[in-house]
């Protein structure tokens, strides 16, 4: 497949989360749509609860090449500029958002930490790994997951549960989703394993979390470390299904793909 195909596809998966998220947030009031398309209270995994992991994700697979493109173009120092930028951008962007929610009193907000604060946060957090090798970026993803997991175990839950999208406490969950999800970036990037590794990683990475399940309930609002697995598992394979769609029908999925083109601003005006 040509690398147009390849970033047609992930701009069609990110026009896809856009779509979801916008059907979430306008579904999610109206009492007779069933509750797999709304979130989950607490334990339990829906549609909805996928959207923010499809939104991280989609970043995870142009996270680490557009790091490496923009370093060999114009060094480390403007590069490590340009994404600290960027990630703060959003952070301010979703503040000014939850400030509005807040002040026109939507769904109740008093204390609002949104999606856009979430990815800006773990795009922060996840920058100066960027460069590291796949098998220490999933080293310290793992860690770092197992790590939030104990601390949610030991006195997080309440802190985490008190704010949507975990508020800073769950960044750090998100943070290790996001670091995982570039090393199953590099996989598919990867032409010499045609895929393999991406494929393998995202099964595995799928298996792993729905056994774990057993012991940690799978919850979006605690960002838990099921949660992140199985939402990475998942992303990974709706994902798969869109590159073996640009094959076929890329312009069947032309509006998909442009609303991917222009994230942000899709998202902003939604709220209109």
């Amino acid at each position: 497949m040509s690398s147009s195909s390849r970033i047609v596809a992930i701009d069609q998966f990110r026009g896809f989360a856009i779509l979801l998220m916008v059907l979430a947030n306008y579904l999610g009031g109206i009492r007779v749509v069933p509750a797999w398309l709304k979130h989950a209270p607490d334990v339990g995994l829906t549609v909805a609860d996928l959207i923010a992991p499809f939104f991280i994700f989609a970043i995870g697979l142009t996270y680490g090449l557009s790091a490496r493109r923009r370093t060999q173009a114009a060094g480390s120092s403007k590069t490590v500029a340009h994404f600290i930028v960027r990630f703060f951008a959003l952070i301010g962007i979703g503040s000014l958002i939850s400030a509005g929610e807040i002040l026109f009193e939507i769904d109740h907000a008093t204390i609002n930490w949104g999606v856009l604060q979430a990815i800006g946060v773990a795009g922060l957090f996840s920058l100066p790994v960027i460069g590291w090798t796949w098998r220490r970026r999933l080293t310290l993803g793992l860690v770092l997951l197992a790590g939030y997991q104990i601390l949610l175990d030991h006195g997080w839950r309440a802190k985490v549960l008190a704010q949507p999208h975990g508020g800073l406490y769950g960044a750090m969950g998100w943070t290790a989703l996001l670091i995982l999800a570039t090393v199953l970036a590099d996989g598919f990037h990867n032409e010499k394993s045609g895929h393999a590794r991406f494929a393998g990683f995202t099964g595995l990475t799928l298996v792993l979390g729905l056994l774990l399940a057993v012991w940690v309930p799978i919850s979006k609002n605690r960002i838990s470390a099921s949660y992140v697995l199985v939402s990475l598992g998942a992303s990974g394979a709706v994902f798969a299904g869109f590159v073996g769609l640009a094959r076929r029908c890329e312009r069947r999925l032309d509006l998909l793909a442009a609303w991917g083109e222009n994230p942000l601003l899709l998202y902003v005006l939604h709220f209109f």
